[in-house]
């Protein structure tokens, strides 16, 4: 029988990005933490997620750069896609951020574990022969790349896993799936050269999102040839001699080279002692309070195991509450709705807050005012096409806003400022946002909620 270790403050199962956030507030703060992986620090965002994607969608968007240089006057072409160059400009930019990673862990003082760990005890974490008891445990065993009942994986139907490791560029592609990662990825294929159709069983694309950033996705990424079937059910999918058969419910049969599944991530929770040990669960997900303790004493759970966005920010700065809860700082809680949400693919997709819908579902009446890039300069130079979207209280704060466009990822940091502070539009109004920029954008919105618009044409 192993001897239990109780000499750490915190043990925490899962090196992801709420567990090594967790981990390195904690160790800043004194306390000695045990951190336990099972595969390489960083978790998914790192090496299968986050990084990964943004790095192709950059490549991405470097091929659509080249292809339409004469836009610009720029006599460019593209020759081609080398896809493992592609993997080989990626994999470095996940290297080198590995790298630094480990290097924090280990300045920090964390004595890390690797191994697969099940919770066996209240405070205790099994790793092998070893058992890690700490004074408090935190769960972080991040999401899966879910598939469908009855689908088979292969080598023409993948997760989001294999499509960072093909070795050529698929001239056909159904995306199954218009979520996040489906449009992500629906994106890159599209720019790299595949026509590419997504399916979803939802009315509209990235159905989590205001629906005026939907309808204006839906347009541009007709404009860019990708084809959307929406409010369409999946039926099944048989792997060809040359390609795969993809079948809708409505009749409908396609052909492609590949089928990628984009249906979402589930929580990894199965099998790890969880319940064993009291911690309710709920659909596969661990249930917390608002500071992200479960029903077991001394038990916390950060990230893609908690229900709501499943983003690598969110569990980040939720390790770091926990971090800093456990250490007796009484952190002010992670607010779900003012976490910025950003979709990578062309054009970006960024929003915090409420959507229209959701705000007249809790406010009854609101405002609303949508400003066109077409009336921004910078925007005009970069030729891209899109919008700011404001939504507000009747005479009160700004409560979400919602942007799409080439680069609102880089506008959010100010919107998330906007929404969680409360501001009202002449707040904002009042800021000088500088020009040419494509921050003007939000200025002028503001401006104009604030009842002195000066492009109010636009």
């Amino acid at each position: 029988m192993a001897q239990a270790e109780a000499t750490h403050d915190i043990v925490i199962l899962g090196g992801g990005s709420g567990g090594y956030a967790c981990a390195l507030r904690a160790a800043e703060l004194g306390l000695k933490v045990a951190l336990i992986e099972k595969d390489k620090v960083g978790g998914t965002c790192l090496h299968r997620g986050c990084i990964p994607t943004k790095a192709m969608l950059h490549a991405a968007e470097v091929a659509d750069s080249a292809r339409h240089g004469e836009t610009f006057g720029v006599r460019t072409t593209l020759a081609g896609i080398d896809l493992p160059g592609v993997h080989s400009y990626k994999d470095g930019v996940v290297g080198r951020l590995y790298k630094g990673l480990q290097g924090l862990i280990q300045a920090g003082g964390i004595e890390y574990v690797e191994g697969e760990g099940r919770l066996t005890g209240p405070r205790t974490v099994t790793v092998g022969g070893r058992e890690l008891t700490g004074r408090k445990v935190v769960l972080a065993t991040g999401s899966y790349a879910r598939t469908l009942p009855g689908l088979e994986l292969g080598e023409r139907i993948v997760t989001s896993d294999g499509a960072l490791q093909l070795t050529a560029v698929p001239e056909r592609v159904v995306v199954l799936g218009g979520g996040v990662i489906g449009v992500e990825f629906a994106s890159v294929f599209a720019s790299f050269g595949a026509q590419v159709t997504i399916v979803e069983a939802l009315p509209r694309l990235v159905a989590a999102e205001d629906e005026a950033v939907s309808k204006q996705l839906t347009r541009a990424f007709r404009k860019r040839g990708i084809k959307a079937l929406t409010g369409v059910r999946f039926a099944g999918a048989t792997e060809t001699a040359d390609g795969v058969q993809v079948s809708l419910e409505d009749g409908t049969t396609l052909e492609a080279d590949l089928l990628l599944v984009a249906v979402g991530r589930g929580p990894v929770t199965e099998g790890l002692g969880y319940e064993d040990q009291g911690v309710q669960i709920e659909r596969g997900h661990v249930i917390t309070d608002e500071r992200c303790r479960t029903s077991v004493e001394d038990v916390y759970a950060v990230g893609d195991i908690v229900p709501g966005l499943q983003l690598a920010h969110r569990g980040f700065a939720q390790g770091i509450f926990v971090a800093e809860d456990i250490a007796g700082l009484d952190p002010r809680p992670v607010t779900e709705s003012g976490i910025p949400r950003v979709t990578y693919c062309d054009p970006e997709i960024a929003s915090v807050g409420l959507t229209e819908a959701q705000a007249r579902e809790q406010y009854g009446d609101v405002v609303t005012y949508e400003y066109s890039l077409a009336g921004n300069g910078k925007s005009q130079i970069l030729q891209t096409q899109g919008f700011v979207k404001l939504v507000r209280t009747t005479d009160g704060p700004v409560v979400g806003v919602h942007m799409v466009g080439a680069r609102m990822s880089e506008q959010v940091g100010e919107a998330q400022l906007i929404v969680n502070w409360d501001a009202l539009p002449d707040d904002v109004a009042a800021f000088v946002h500088a020009h040419p920029t494509q921050n003007e954008a939000l200025g002028e919105a503001h401006l104009a909620l604030a009842g002195k618009p000066l492009h109010a044409h636009a």
